[in-house]
Order: C-alpha cells, then structure tokens, then sequence
C-alpha cells in the first residue's frame, strides 16, 4: 500500500495569529501535498485533523490554522502551549477536498470553469489553499463567500484582500457577516452562484451552514457531482445500546492483540472497538481522513462513505473502520501497529 499513515516529527518555525482566537502554524514539513489537504496531528493523547492554508504553488512552507473551539481539548492545548521550535507529530497530507484530477494548478490543460467556494468560519482554511492554487497555477476564476458571525471573526482577511488586488477580475470575495446580514439564506447561496452552475463548488464550514449550501445549490440546478464538501464532524448517530446482537463475529486486532466479540447490528467496526472498551486511532468519524483505517483480513465489509481510500487500497482490503460495517458472519479487521 502507498499511503503512509504514521506520525512525523515537524517542528513549528513560527506562529501567526490570524484573529483573536484562530493561529496559523508555520511548519518545517517538507511534505508533497495538494491544496486543500489536511494533516491529522498527535496531541493530549488523541488525534485531530487541521486543513492546509499554505498551497504548494504559492507557498514555500506548510501552514496549518486551528481555531480555538470552547471545550476542545488539542485546540486549546495548541493555542495555550505551543511556541515556535516545538515539535508535533502530524500524518502526512491527506483528503480529497481538492482541484479535480486533471483540473488542479500545473495542469497542460487549461480549463474555464470557475471555482466557487462557499464557508463558514474556519471552513474558510482550505478554500483559502484551494483559491491560491487555482490562482497560480490555472486561469479559472474563483468566487468566494465568506460568513462569519461579526467583522472581528473573519479569518484571513488581508491575505484575501491581497488575492483580490492581485487577480482583478479573476478573484472575487464577498464576505457576509451574521451580525449585520443574519444567517446565510438559500436565496443569497443561488445569487452568488449566478449562472455558474456548471461551476465546480467547495463547501467547507458548520453542517446547517453546508446543508443549506448543498440543498440550495441542487435546487438551482447544480449537478451533485459539482459540490465538493469538507466534513470534520460526526454524519450517523451511534446504534443504541440495546441494539440487537446477530449471528457472527468479529475480531480486531490492535497494538497485536486480538479481542473478538459478537457482531452487533447497524454498528461500526469503530463503534464496535469502543463497545469492547478500545482506544483505537480515529479522528474526523465522517469517512475523509483515513486516520481509522484498518484491514480486513478474513470475511467482507462495506462503508457507508469512502471519501479517502482509493480503489487499489479497497481492493487490498483496507476500510474506513468509522464507516465499515461486516458483510459477513466472521470478519477480522487489523489496526495499522
């Protein structure tokens, strides 16, 4: 399997604050990546995932932005701790929040369909990486709307204003404040996409915020092939405790160590391990980061949503354990050591 899936030491070389409560992290990771990418960081013993704002077009240095999320255990500990010349522990990039194959900078093809992003708060992160790339490397025109819930939350704004000066005509973007504006409506969603509904469109931000985007985009008449969407956030409510056991197994195996259980109806291998009291590795639960993956063995499973494993991965057996389910009555799935 090509994908690399274990942690690398990076050192933070600076640190930018963005708004009063979201930094940039500049990091020493001389990684190949496309824009929009994300890499999932090892901190306070669990993993979380963190976009790209840097593009490999524009930008000689990786660049992650965290927001501080109230409660949130790795975004506080990031934003209270960490100083330039601390090290973390990242994945490489990964994800599928990119430029279409045959479509992204560098491309010998020159295409004209715009790019139009809509995000909310932080979603702004890898549209941002996306925006500077289509820039840079294509002639397509990008759109950008941008809500946020007053004018001191609005993250990247001299960077976008900066991209608007440099690309005129070619970059527009439209920020839309809560406070001023309430919500985003679906009729403004259908202004800003104009006519563009051959577009490709990026959708990054709260889920009410992506559902209204994705449901009125649909509505107007944009093909479900054309939105792109950027999930970090649980998308199945986990099964009930009293759901029914059925007939069959199923093994896992982590750190070398095999626990075998009964298989349980509508249930995860990840919900599974967590039933037997594990601690397996997982991080945005919505089928994107490929930080569950595992390997089934013996027996079959099927995912719900595969947004991260490629077909040669699939066939090799590897399954996004946050989304595989068994297909069979003895199943045996192998945590990466």
């Amino acid at each position: 399997m090509g994908r690399d899936h274990g942690f690398h030491p990076v050192r933070i070389t600076r640190i930018i604050q963005e708004t009063p409560d979201t930094r940039t992290y500049v990091l020493d990771a001389p990684f190949p990546y496309r824009a929009g990418q994300f890499v999932t960081i090892k901190a306070c013993g669990t993993l979380r995932s963190y976009s790209m704002s840097s593009s490999p077009e524009t930008d000689a240095e990786l660049m992650t932005t965290v927001k501080r999320v109230p409660g949130g255990l790795v975004s506080n500990w990031m934003h209270d701790h960490l100083a330039p010349g601390d090290v973390l522990e990242t994945t490489l990039p990964a994800g599928v929040f990119c430029l279409r194959e045959g479509e992204q900078a560098g491309s010998a093809h020159e295409f004209a369909a715009p790019v139009v992003a809509f995000c909310g708060g932080s979603g702004i992160t890898p549209v941002l990486s996306l925006a500077k790339s289509a820039l840079a490397g294509t002639g397509r025109p990008v759109r950008v709307l941008s809500a946020n819930r007053d004018a001191t939350a609005v993250i990247f704004a001299s960077a976008l204003g900066e991209l608007e000066r440099r690309y005129p005509g070619r970059f527009e973007i439209r920020h839309h404040l809560d406070d001023w504006e309430g919500f985003v409506t679906a009729d403004q969603v259908r202004e800003f996409a104009g006519g563009d509904t051959e577009a490709d469109f990026y959708l990054c931000g709260p889920a009410p915020f992506m559902e209204l985007v994705e449901n009125a985009l649909l509505a107007h008449g944009v093909a479900p092939e054309r939105i792109f969407v950027e999930r970090f956030a649980q998308t199945a409510d986990p099964p009930p405790e009293d759901a029914p056991e059925q007939e069959g197994t199923l093994t896992l195996v982590l750190s070398g160590r095999r626990h075998t259980l009964a298989q349980r109806s509508g249930e995860t291998f990840l919900e599974s391990a967590r039933r037997a009291g594990l601690a397996p590795p997982f991080s945005c639960e919505a089928g994107n980061c490929a930080t569950c993956i595992a390997q089934v063995t013996e027996g079959e499973a099927k995912m719900r949503v595969n947004n991260a494993l490629d077909e040669d991965e699939i066939a090799e057996g590897w399954v996004l354990t946050c989304q595989g389910e068994p297909t069979a009555p003895h199943v045996t799935v192998v945590y990466e050591d």
